[in-house]
């Protein structure tokens, strides 16, 4: 209920008509039981037609004009809300894009979809019917004190069903909050497998592991069903409750009622006015109980974003160098990866001058990647500090330095959006000669000849069904169009065909010639060749360093 109220005071101007349409709707709601009283009590008694015709029109424009306040009502209720909801869905959204690497990495991958989840469930539980049931529960008092004047007694007997309804939803209310936290816990899992089932399609089949995710998926069922039984139940027994309650009050006010009739202290149609009177003051309050598990989801949800949004975000410093040289200095980095205890590498320094050439060598699991994600802003050095040029990456705008950088993954994967789009994602205002350029190193010309759309064709699953070698083409088609100063390019001839790493090959030397300093990742000795500093990450815990005279630049263009 406190996003409920914090929704309100932002919008006071909305809440205000809210609660005027709420007030003119309900007044108008009280003609249906006192256009019974006064058939009953007038014409039933007189038998006047015109008397009959005129109360009739009365009723028939007050249950209009209610019609009309409750859809205005309904229309500010969206106002209201569709400002609140639609932050939520960007700020999740975005908690998702801008967290950094290393946090969200330790994340499951299911509960990181819960994030839009919970912005769908905050949607659901603050929408304008919900608001406009909230507003209605103050005036269950409006028809309560009408009551009260047809009959004191009558009015305390709604009053007790009112307070014994209002206190089982708000305990039946606490009690699905515990439920619900645990089965959004526990959908988190169910969602991590559903993903293994759908992204992992190959791994499934040519590994047999069909059977090994079905008991783990009939598991986990097993305790989700569970819980959305112990969820069903609790809401189907408030709902019971009420039903048997609206029953209970509606024979106690009529039995009562009859005896009052007897006793000549209540005519017939006070009687009967008074039934519906008592279940027009139950309705709100009884659907308000009823509410009771959606904003139990709704709160679990907002914990679920606030605990996201207290994860470490990249940098959106504006410090950035006006003009990068492409220097890079690192000074007593180390890295220790998350869970452990040994790091990969400790007190690397090394000053890189413009136009150096630095490749990186190692075996499995020596660090080569995470050394590459470092220098590209992804992650950050447990102690020591990265320079660009004198700017410490840690207080440069992350936007900014990834324009600096032509950044090639080991394990390229793209957008699920056209191939244009993924070329320029770094520079939207790229020019089409220099997307020609960028696509002609990369050797993808034939390839996009060959596709029906060309560039305008749509890359799905992220382009894990393109063969490794197009992907590593289009990736380094990307890296190149930042036009960067410093290269930073991870195992680039892995999974290529010859054309693909003569490509390669053309292009880091392009890249030298026009003074561009240059981090490799790689074994091929025709790159090693070219290394004016190596790295080598097998020595530990201090990688060796191993430095040469850098040629000049006479001598690369020979090269």
């Amino acid at each position: 209920m406190n996003e409920f109220f914090r929704r309100l005071k932002q919008t006071p101007g909305l809440t205000l008509e809210i609660g005027l349409a709420s007030l003119f709707a309900n007044i108008l709601a009280l003609a249906a039981p006192l256009f019974v009283i006064q058939v009953l009590n007038r014409y039933v008694a007189h038998g006047v037609d015109a008397t009959l015709a005129t109360l009739t029109t009365g009723v028939l424009l007050a249950i209009s004009l209610e019609y009309a306040f409750r859809k205005i009502r309904m229309r500010l209720g969206q106002a209201v809300s569709i400002g609140p909801d639609t932050n939520n869905a960007i700020a999740g959204f975005n908690v998702l894009l801008k967290v950094k690497a290393s946090a969200l990495k330790r994340i499951p991958q299911g509960q990181r979809q819960q994030i839009i989840s919970a912005t769908s469930s905050i949607e659901k539980a603050y929408g304008s019917g919900n608001i406009g049931a909230v507003f209605d529960v103050p005036f269950a008092f409006l028809f309560l004190g009408v009551l009260f004047l047809l009959s004191p007694t009558l009015s305390g007997i709604v009053t007790f069903f009112l307070i014994t309804v209002f206190i089982m939803g708000t305990i039946s209310a606490l009690r699905l909050q515990k439920d619900t936290r645990a089965l959004i816990q526990t959908s988190g899992a169910s969602n991590a497998l559903i993903h293994s089932a759908t992204a992992e399609i190959d791994t499934v089949r040519a590994f047999n592991a069909s059977s090994f995710l079905s008991n783990l998926w009939a598991t986990q069922l097993y305790k989700v069903q569970g819980l959305r039984r112990t969820i069903e139940a609790r809401q189907n027994g408030t709902r019971t409750t009420i039903q048997t309650a609206t029953a209970l009050m509606s024979v106690l006010v009529v039995a009562t009622g009859a005896t009052l009739v007897v006793a000549g202290k209540l005519d017939v149609g006070a009687m009967i006015g008074a039934n519906i009177l008592a279940a027009r003051a139950l309705m709100p309050i009884s659907r308000f109980s009823q509410l009771g598990s959606t904003f139990a989801e709704a709160s679990e949800s907002i914990s679920i974003l606030k605990e996201f949004a207290k994860l470490p975000v990249e940098s959106n410093s504006s410090s950035f160098k006006p003009l990068y040289k492409g220097g890079l200095e690192f000074k007593d980095v180390s890295f220790v990866l998350p869970g452990t205890t040994t790091p990969l590498f400790e007190s690397l320094s090394l000053t890189l001058k413009p136009g150096s050439i630095l490749v990186i060598r190692g075996s499995n699991g020596t660090g080569k990647t995470t050394l590459t994600r470092l220098i590209a802003g992804i992650l950050e050095p447990v102690r020591g500090h990265i320079l660009a040029d004198g700017l410490d990456l840690r207080q440069a705008s992350s936007e900014w330095w990834r324009k600096q950088i032509v950044y090639l993954p080991q394990e390229p994967t793209l957008l699920n959006t056209t191939i244009r789009e993924n070329l320029t994602t770094l520079n939207p205002e790229l020019d089409p000669q220099q997307l020609s350029r960028a696509i002609t190193s990369a050797g993808l010309t034939n390839y996009l000849d060959e596709s029906p759309q060309g560039l305008e064709t749509l890359v799905i699953d992220n382009g894990r069904n393109l063969s490794l070698g197009i992907r590593r083409r289009l990736a380094l088609a990307r890296a190149l169009t930042t036009e960067g100063m410093l290269v930073v390019f991870d195992e680039p001839t892995e999974g290529m065909d010859s054309e693909g790493v003569s490509c390669v090959f053309s292009t880091m030397k392009d890249l030298a010639t026009r003074g561009r300093t240059i981090i490799v990742v790689s074994h091929d000795p025709k790159i090693l060749r070219g290394a004016h500093v190596t790295i080598d990450l097998n020595a530990k815990p201090m990688p060796r360093i191993s430095e040469r005279p850098q040629p000049t630049k006479n001598d690369i263009r020979k090269r």
